[in-house]
Protein backbone atom coordinates (compact mmCIF):
# COMPACT_ATOMS: atom_id res chain seq x y z
CA UNK A 1 0.00 0.00 0.00
CA UNK A 2 1.53 3.43 -1.29
CA UNK A 3 1.66 5.95 1.53
CA UNK A 4 -0.29 9.10 1.23
CA UNK A 5 2.19 12.50 1.71
CA UNK A 6 0.37 15.06 4.16
CA UNK A 7 -0.60 17.96 2.59
CA UNK A 8 0.29 21.86 3.76
CA UNK A 9 -2.71 22.24 6.07
CA UNK A 10 -2.03 18.69 7.36
CA UNK A 11 1.76 19.34 8.42
CA UNK A 12 1.08 22.68 10.17
CA UNK A 13 -2.23 21.14 12.23
CA UNK A 14 0.82 18.08 13.26
CA UNK A 15 3.40 20.97 14.17
CA UNK A 16 1.13 22.17 16.17
CA UNK A 17 0.01 19.05 17.94
CA UNK A 18 3.43 18.20 18.16
CA UNK A 19 4.97 21.18 19.87
CA UNK A 20 2.40 20.93 23.23
CA UNK A 21 3.60 17.31 23.68
CA UNK A 22 6.69 17.43 26.30
CA UNK A 23 9.05 14.42 27.09
CA UNK A 24 8.11 11.71 29.76
CA UNK A 25 10.77 12.45 32.41
CA UNK A 26 12.59 9.19 33.00
CA UNK A 27 11.76 8.29 36.74
CA UNK A 28 15.30 8.18 38.83
CA UNK A 29 16.31 4.77 40.03
CA UNK A 30 15.87 5.41 44.05
CA UNK A 31 18.94 4.93 45.85
CA UNK A 32 18.79 1.88 48.09
CA UNK A 33 18.70 2.76 51.72
CA UNK A 34 21.68 1.39 53.64
CA UNK A 35 20.42 -0.06 56.82
CA UNK A 36 22.24 -0.26 60.19
CA UNK A 37 24.51 -3.41 60.49
CA UNK A 38 22.65 -6.07 62.81
CA UNK A 39 24.70 -6.04 66.28
CA UNK A 40 26.92 -8.83 66.62
CA UNK A 41 25.15 -12.14 68.55
CA UNK A 42 26.39 -12.49 72.01
CA UNK A 43 26.45 -16.08 73.32
CA UNK A 44 24.21 -17.51 75.92
CA UNK A 45 26.21 -16.58 79.27
CA UNK A 46 26.63 -20.06 80.71
CA UNK A 47 27.80 -20.02 84.35
CA UNK A 48 30.78 -21.87 84.86
CA UNK A 49 30.64 -24.86 87.83
CA UNK A 50 33.30 -23.14 90.49
CA UNK A 51 36.09 -25.48 91.33
CA UNK A 52 36.65 -26.67 94.83
CA UNK A 53 39.50 -24.12 96.05
CA UNK A 54 42.57 -25.05 97.84
CA UNK A 55 41.13 -23.62 100.87
CA UNK A 56 37.94 -25.78 100.91
CA UNK A 57 40.08 -29.24 100.19
CA UNK A 58 41.74 -28.67 103.07
CA UNK A 59 39.09 -28.04 104.81
CA UNK A 60 38.05 -31.66 104.01
CA UNK A 61 40.83 -33.05 104.57
CA UNK A 62 41.10 -31.48 107.98
CA UNK A 63 37.61 -32.82 108.50
CA UNK A 64 38.21 -36.24 107.67
CA UNK A 65 35.58 -36.60 105.10
CA UNK A 66 37.87 -36.91 102.36
CA UNK A 67 41.37 -39.01 102.47
CA UNK A 68 42.85 -39.21 98.75
CA UNK A 69 42.61 -36.05 96.52
CA UNK A 70 44.05 -34.92 93.54
CA UNK A 71 43.18 -32.29 90.73
CA UNK A 72 43.30 -28.26 90.81
CA UNK A 73 40.74 -25.79 91.52
CA UNK A 74 39.36 -26.54 88.00
CA UNK A 75 38.87 -30.61 88.20
CA UNK A 76 39.61 -32.49 91.83
CA UNK A 77 39.42 -36.49 92.13
CA UNK A 78 38.54 -37.45 95.19
CA UNK A 79 38.38 -41.08 96.83
CA UNK A 80 35.46 -41.44 100.52
CA UNK A 81 37.36 -42.85 103.22
CA UNK A 82 35.96 -46.38 104.31
CA UNK A 83 34.10 -46.35 107.89
CA UNK A 84 36.28 -48.94 108.96
CA UNK A 85 39.16 -46.85 109.20
CA UNK A 86 42.76 -47.81 108.11
CA UNK A 87 44.14 -51.09 108.02
CA UNK A 88 46.87 -51.55 109.78
CA UNK A 89 49.69 -52.93 108.00
CA UNK A 90 52.56 -55.57 109.58
CA UNK A 91 49.31 -56.28 112.57
CA UNK A 92 48.35 -59.69 113.37
CA UNK A 93 44.36 -59.52 113.23
CA UNK A 94 42.05 -62.25 115.31
CA UNK A 95 41.49 -65.21 113.80
CA UNK A 96 44.61 -65.64 111.53
CA UNK A 97 46.61 -69.03 112.13
CA UNK A 98 50.22 -69.53 113.14
CA UNK A 99 51.43 -70.95 109.87
CA UNK A 100 49.48 -68.54 107.81
CA UNK A 101 50.84 -65.59 109.63
CA UNK A 102 54.75 -66.59 109.73
CA UNK A 103 54.55 -67.78 105.91
CA UNK A 104 53.13 -63.88 105.42
CA UNK A 105 55.74 -62.50 107.20
CA UNK A 106 58.29 -64.55 106.39
CA UNK A 107 57.97 -64.11 102.88
CA UNK A 108 57.45 -67.96 102.38
CA UNK A 109 54.14 -67.62 101.26
CA UNK A 110 54.84 -65.70 97.88
CA UNK A 111 52.33 -63.51 96.05
CA UNK A 112 50.36 -65.11 93.03
CA UNK A 113 49.39 -61.55 91.56
CA UNK A 114 51.10 -58.22 91.53
CA UNK A 115 49.62 -54.38 91.17
CA UNK A 116 51.88 -51.71 90.20
CA UNK A 117 50.52 -48.29 91.07
CA UNK A 118 53.64 -46.38 90.14
CA UNK A 119 52.95 -43.05 88.33
CA UNK A 120 48.62 -43.27 89.00
CA UNK A 121 46.63 -40.31 90.21
CA UNK A 122 44.84 -41.32 93.09
CA UNK A 123 41.43 -42.05 91.55
CA UNK A 124 43.22 -44.28 89.13
CA UNK A 125 45.21 -45.98 91.35
CA UNK A 126 41.85 -47.06 93.64
CA UNK A 127 39.99 -48.12 90.97
CA UNK A 128 42.33 -50.44 89.88
CA UNK A 129 42.95 -51.83 93.17
CA UNK A 130 39.79 -52.36 93.66
CA UNK A 131 39.01 -54.06 90.62
CA UNK A 132 42.54 -56.06 91.35
CA UNK A 133 41.39 -56.75 95.36
CA UNK A 134 37.25 -58.39 93.84
CA UNK A 135 39.05 -60.24 91.32
CA UNK A 136 41.72 -61.74 92.82
CA UNK A 137 39.50 -62.77 95.54
CA UNK A 138 36.58 -64.28 93.21
CA UNK A 139 39.32 -66.51 91.87
CA UNK A 140 40.28 -67.59 95.32
CA UNK A 141 44.19 -65.96 95.28
CA UNK A 142 45.50 -66.24 98.47
CA UNK A 143 48.19 -63.49 98.30
CA UNK A 144 48.63 -60.85 96.01
CA UNK A 145 51.55 -57.77 96.45
CA UNK A 146 50.20 -54.26 95.54
CA UNK A 147 53.59 -51.88 94.31
CA UNK A 148 53.00 -48.03 95.11
CA UNK A 149 56.16 -47.07 95.39
CA UNK A 150 57.87 -44.40 98.06
CA UNK A 151 56.96 -41.41 96.81
CA UNK A 152 58.40 -37.96 97.98
CA UNK A 153 58.15 -36.74 101.24
CA UNK A 154 58.28 -37.41 104.92
CA UNK A 155 55.33 -39.97 104.96
CA UNK A 156 55.79 -40.96 101.10
CA UNK A 157 53.73 -40.29 98.21
CA UNK A 158 49.97 -39.99 98.34
CA UNK A 159 49.47 -43.41 97.34
CA UNK A 160 51.01 -44.69 99.98
CA UNK A 161 49.76 -43.16 102.57
CA UNK A 162 46.12 -43.69 101.23
CA UNK A 163 46.71 -47.18 100.66
CA UNK A 164 45.58 -48.40 104.63
CA UNK A 165 42.58 -46.47 104.02
CA UNK A 166 41.40 -47.84 101.18
CA UNK A 167 42.06 -51.40 101.91
CA UNK A 168 40.34 -50.51 105.77
CA UNK A 169 37.05 -49.71 103.14
CA UNK A 170 34.11 -51.86 104.60
CA UNK A 171 34.03 -53.69 100.71
CA UNK A 172 37.67 -54.66 100.77
CA UNK A 173 38.79 -54.56 104.20
CA UNK A 174 36.16 -57.75 104.73
CA UNK A 175 38.49 -59.74 102.02
CA UNK A 176 41.81 -59.08 103.73
CA UNK A 177 42.78 -61.03 106.79
CA UNK A 178 46.48 -59.56 106.69
CA UNK A 179 48.64 -56.54 105.63
CA UNK A 180 52.60 -56.79 105.57
CA UNK A 181 55.58 -55.04 104.11
CA UNK A 182 57.84 -57.84 102.39
CA UNK A 183 60.66 -56.25 104.71
CA UNK A 184 61.52 -53.90 106.68
CA UNK A 185 63.66 -51.88 104.10
CA UNK A 186 61.10 -51.92 101.06
CA UNK A 187 57.54 -49.85 102.41
CA UNK A 188 56.85 -49.11 98.96
CA UNK A 189 55.16 -52.65 98.50
CA UNK A 190 52.65 -54.48 100.41
CA UNK A 191 51.65 -58.15 100.42
CA UNK A 192 47.86 -58.87 101.00
CA UNK A 193 46.81 -61.92 102.96
CA UNK A 194 42.81 -62.76 101.50
CA UNK A 195 40.80 -64.50 102.72
CA UNK A 196 39.33 -67.51 100.72
CA UNK A 197 35.95 -67.26 98.54
CA UNK A 198 33.20 -68.76 99.57
CA UNK A 199 33.82 -71.61 97.20
CA UNK A 200 37.03 -72.17 99.57
CA UNK A 201 37.55 -73.69 102.91
CA UNK A 202 38.32 -72.31 105.96
CA UNK A 203 40.19 -68.44 106.24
Amino acid sequence: MRQRRLNEEEQALWAAFAHGIAPLRTARQAKPVALPPEPPAIPPTIPAKPGMSRAAIMQRLTAGGVHAVHGTASHSLTVQKGKGGAFEIGVRRPGLDDTSWRGLVSGKLRPARRLDLHGQVAQTAFHRLHGFLIQAHADNVRCVEIITGLGSGHNGGILRRELPFWLGRGDLGRLILAVVHPHAANQGAVRVLLRRSVRGNGL
